[in-house]
């Protein structure tokens, strides 16, 4: 039954969630309006011929009259759901969801949901390639760039979605119940949307809301804030630990990656030296997508074999080159100061720094602590720069130089390295000051590493 049709249905936003939603509700034959801040002219126009004769209304860069009544509003991940119009909207009536909740109501197949603050994106690829090579039909969406829905209206019921989750999708959730969830960690992020990281932590803990015991919950264990969230889980509980070993879950025992089952076997993965992706963080993302694979009900052999060859996600600790003994490394998806501390650790020997973009509200006075005497030179660039500077300036950080443009930045980089050195792009910030997205920035920083070997 099509519990769509002929419903009023405003989507607000867009980017690639809302039009991947509009075109879903089109087919589901729903009577559809679009919203967005931006005006007309400043949208694609193909998009706009596309909505043209399909949909009742779009808003551009305007809202809907209070008196226009919806059945249900879809936000875009990036759309707060405490704008005006949609708080009158909910107290008319309107159901608020995203485009995650669209999905799961109206799609086929099993999810898997991974969230976190840090390394969701490579998890989700990881986990991804697993279920592929185990030989399962899988999609690999969410957050990580493929709309959830854009799959799962194709989707058949012994098929996997393995989608990457933000807090920003899961607070909009309300019947959302995937299979296995995970968290991965919760360091602050998007307090500038949240409030405080209580808020923030509420709303990822919503991707095991409506779990039951035939599911599982995979949690970091030794985040022992996150950690607090599992007593309320009715989803079986299975812990990873990097630092700890347990008595069920994935941790390190004797160097290798193990996994102990709910009969108490222990599982030897691989060992913990066989893996590429480096770091201590990319370890827990390793345990966590064991965790995920294992308790799915994979061989372990299929497990091993495809995290031993992994090698990691565009635009994170992205190796771009060596050049005159300099090693260029692109992070651009560290868009927190807890991402990129975890890439400053990862790396060894001194580094040239390259960071500043969007401010998301965070703080940094702990990125700098993580400086440690790696970070010799901290190029600076953004709407946040100054904030960063001055943050530096009183942790009597002083090695700073202000750039305009990623080519700039780059240029200063070079001048300041000498062999040995990595240049690091991991910003601490958003790209939406300067760029569309982290992967159009980090495109930008390779573009302009290319350009010194020529």
């Amino acid at each position: 039954m099509n519990e769509l049709k002929n419903k009023k249905v405003l989507v607000v936003g867009m980017g690639k969630s809302g039009v991947a939603a509009v075109q879903a509700l089109i087919k589901l034959e729903a009577i559809v309006y679009v919203q967005d801040s931006r005006p007309k002219e400043d949208m694609n126009l193909q998009l706009i011929a596309f909505l043209e004769g399909k949909i009742e209304k779009m808003y551009f860069a305007e809202v809907p009259d209070k008196n226009e009544v919806f059945d249900i509003i879809v936000l875009s991940p990036g759309v707060s759901p405490n704008l005006e119009f949609i708080e009158h909207a909910k107290k008319n009536g309107s159901e608020i969801i995203g485009e995650l909740e669209i999905a799961y109501r109206v799609g086929k197949g099993n999810y898997v949901a991974i969230t976190g603050t840090n390394g969701k994106t490579t998890t989700t690829t990881l986990v991804g390639k697993i279920f592929r090579n185990a030989g399962r039909k899988t999609y690999v969406v969410g957050n990580i760039g493929v709309a959830v829905i854009s799959k799962a209206l194709n989707a058949e019921d012994d098929e996997w979605l393995v989608t990457e989750t933000s807090s920003f999708q899961l607070e909009t959730i309300k019947y959302f119940k995937p299979r296995i969830s995970a968290i991965l960690n919760i360091t602050p992020d998007h307090m500038d949307r949240h409030g405080n990281i209580r808020k923030y932590g509420d709303a990822k803990a919503r991707v095991f809301e409506n779990q039951g015991k035939g599911d599982y919950f995979i949690v970091n264990y030794d985040d022992k804030n996150l950690y607090e969230y599992a007593e309320k889980c009715k989803a079986k509980v299975i812990p990873f630990s990097r630092k700890e070993e347990l008595p069920l879950g994935a941790f390190i025992k004797e160097e290798n990656i193990v996994v102990i089952n709910l009969k108490g076997e222990l599982i030897t993965i691989c060992g913990k030296s066989q893996l590429q992706i480096p770091g201590a963080h990319n370890l827990e993302n390793a345990l966590a997508a064991v965790a995920i694979c294992y308790f799915a009900g994979i061989d372990p052999e299929i497990i091993a074999e495809t995290l031993v060859n992994f090698l990691g996600v565009e635009h994170r600790m992205e190796f771009c080159g060596e050049i005159d003994g300099v090693r260029y490394v692109n992070d651009s998806k560290g868009t927190n100061p807890d991402a990129s501390i975890k890439a400053i650790e990862a790396i060894d020997g001194s580094i040239i720094l390259i960071a500043g973009g969007y401010d998301k509200g965070s703080t940094f006075e702990e990125f700098i602590g993580a400086f440690d005497g790696k970070v010799k030179t901290l190029v600076l660039l953004g709407k946040t720069a100054e904030k960063i500077k001055e943050t530096a300036e009183k942790m009597r950080f002083t090695n700073i130089i202000m750039a305009k443009d990623m080519e700039e930045c780059v240029r200063e980089a070079v001048k300041v390295s000498t062999p040995g050195d990595t240049v690091l792009l991991s910003p601490a910030c958003a790209s939406w000051d300067m760029y569309d997205c982290f992967e159009q920035r980090g495109e930008h920083f390779k573009l302009c590493v290319s350009r010194l070997e020529q």
